[in-house]
């Protein structure tokens, strides 16, 4: 991570009241706080996944978030994005996202990039950045970003629902398989639309989300190493899988 001590990570009191009750955790510290403060997430995504995780790291107390997500709000969206209003459909869904977190959190410092990830600026969108959550809808700008993270040795936490099911792992350059370990370049390729979503489903997977950054940003509690979160809410089935570093793996392997 690229936190420095010569970051000014000074608590406000305003700060301190407001964190207040997560500080309260067993072995959660204030440098944690401050840990949290000092970093930049990259939220690959603002929709129901990453819309959510943004949400609770903004009321956590991340110091930066960067937003990049194209396009417009439309009526379909409003099952699941949290961060909209009804009022805002057919406008652009990064400027509404960062009016809501600054309504919640004004000391929370937004970015808004109203893109895709493309191979020409997905390296670009990674400066400065210590940590991405992955939350677009197709494998295509998923496979990018693995790569630009184990590029740039940026860890990402990788998460995707279905309907009622979704898993969650960690992506430490490094340490842990990448995306391709996992999930192999000849893996078909997923409807971008095509998909149900519950919204509750998606907002608990965001939520995961974002206590896996916060552990993988601060130090603190067990994140998922080379571990996968699979989940089934229809019957509430929850169960951790290994995962397995390829050698031969053309991102992470080299």
């Amino acid at each position: 991570m690229k936190w420095s001590t010569e970051v000014d990570t000074a608590l406000t009191e305003r700060e301190l009241e407001r964190y207040r009750r997560q500080m309260m955790l067993q072995g959660f510290t204030m440098e944690h706080q401050q840990k949290l403060k000092a970093s930049t997430a990259l939220i690959a995504g603002v929709g129901g996944l990453g819309g959510t995780a943004a949400l609770y790291l903004a009321m956590a107390g991340i110091g930066k978030m960067v937003f990049i997500h194209s396009g417009d709000l439309t009526l379909s969206n409003m099952n699941r994005q949290i961060l909209m209003k009804h009022g805002w459909i057919g406008k652009s869904r990064v400027i509404q996202a960062k009016k809501t977190i600054t309504e919640i959190n004004p000391d929370v410092d937004v970015e808004i990039i109203d893109e895709r990830f493309t191979e020409q600026n997905v390296g670009r969108f990674l400066d400065g950045t210590d940590i991405v959550l992955s939350a677009r809808p197709n494998f295509h700008e998923r496979r990018l970003l693995n790569r630009a993270c184990v590029d740039n040795k940026v860890p990402m936490v990788e998460a995707a629902m279905n309907g009622m099911e979704g898993y969650l792992f960690n992506i430490v350059p490094g340490m842990t398989p990448c995306l391709n370990c996992v999930f192999p370049d000849d893996n078909p390729e997923w409807e971008e639309l095509g998909f149900a979503v519950l919204g509750a489903v998606s907002g608990t997977l965001g939520c995961m989300m974002s206590i896996e950054a916060i552990k993988l940003l601060t130090g603190y509690g067990k994140p998922l190493r080379s571990e996968m979160l699979v989940f089934n809410t229809m019957n509430m089935d929850f169960r951790k899988l290994k995962t397995l570093k390829d050698a031969q793996c053309k991102v992470c392997g080299r």
